[in-house]
């Protein structure tokens, strides 16, 4: 059994070909269990968690990479995110009643998704993924080669007790060769079985796969599933709601109550926090 919860990446020597490992366990569980997944929808959390990770390893900043998407079908919210230093969180929202067993683009039905990064220090970004293929990454290898102009394959998988993928991309200035290595190595990868990338660990993995090529595994780096929700940025979201609309909540329920959607955290707020919120000081 592989050491779970960990990401690792790699490279092809002397080649403009790179790629990512990850393997998520107690992190995947912990998040999974914050609600009662429908199977559909938990392999799909799964793969998006992994496709976080694996999509975080090309940020060369720190801040955090987001995963979303929001439909008109049973599955109405898809989201999952990863910070630089490999913390995860993430939740889906869906209608039980309308829940069967549904494919991508059923579980989703019309909508968006997006890629959003958002640095620790500089302005956000987001970009739209299209929503062209049958699997959540076929749409995520589309978004890198329109987006990013990088060819890119993901690999996801998810399972009962834990989720796992690779990534593979060719970088700009490849040469003849890289192109060559790219179609042979990205071929062997599609090769990989769910029981391969679920159960074994990395070099393992790649040693299967690549072992007629010299691959460089970097150090690994372990994945743990973490909130960034906190009383400060509860308060943030209620002055974004604003002043009257806050004393409203007050007057009408004594005090405001909020839970965090990811952790379920609960934060409660009298007069006197609303009134330091809006004015520096307590009123009452």
């Amino acid at each position: 059994m592989a050491s779970r919860d960990q990401f690792q990446r790699f490279i092809f020597e002397d080649s403009q070909v790179r790629g990512a490992w990850v393997q998520l366990g107690e992190s995947f569980r912990e998040i999974g269990s914050q609600a009662p997944y429908p199977d559909s929808v938990r392999t799909l959390l799964g793969e998006a968690l992994v496709a976080s990770v694996l999509m975080s390893s090309t940020l060369k900043f720190e801040g955090t990479l987001s995963l979303q998407a929001q439909g008109k079908g049973p599955l109405s919210t898809l989201m999952a995110e990863c910070s630089h230093d490999r913390y995860i969180r993430g939740l889906a929202r869906f209608d039980e009643q309308a829940m069967g067993e549904e494919d991508f683009h059923k579980l989703l039905g019309e909508g968006r998704m997006a890629i959003t990064i958002t640095p620790n220090k500089g302005n956000r970004y987001q970009g739209v993924v299209p929503r062209e293929s049958d699997s959540l990454a076929g749409c995520l290898e589309e978004y890198f080669e329109r987006s990013e102009q990088l060819a890119t394959s993901l690999i996801l998988f998810s399972g009962d007790e834990g989720a796992a993928g690779l990534l593979l991309q060719r970088m700009p200035g490849a040469t003849d060769e890289d192109d060559d290595l790219w179609d042979r190595v990205n071929h062997l990868a599609r090769t990989v079985s769910a029981e391969e990338l679920l159960e074994l660990d990395s070099a393992t993995v790649l040693h299967r796969l690549f072992h007629e090529e010299t691959v460089r595994l970097f150090d690994a780096e372990p994945v743990a599933f973490r909130c960034s929700c906190s009383r400060e940025r509860t308060l943030g979201a209620l002055e974004a709601i604003g002043k009257e609309e806050c004393y409203s909540i007050l007057d009408e329920q004594g005090s405001i109550e909020m839970d965090c959607q990811f952790c379920h955290a609960h934060y409660r707020f009298d007069r006197n926090d609303i009134d330091h919120l809006f004015t520096g000081h307590t009123l009452h």
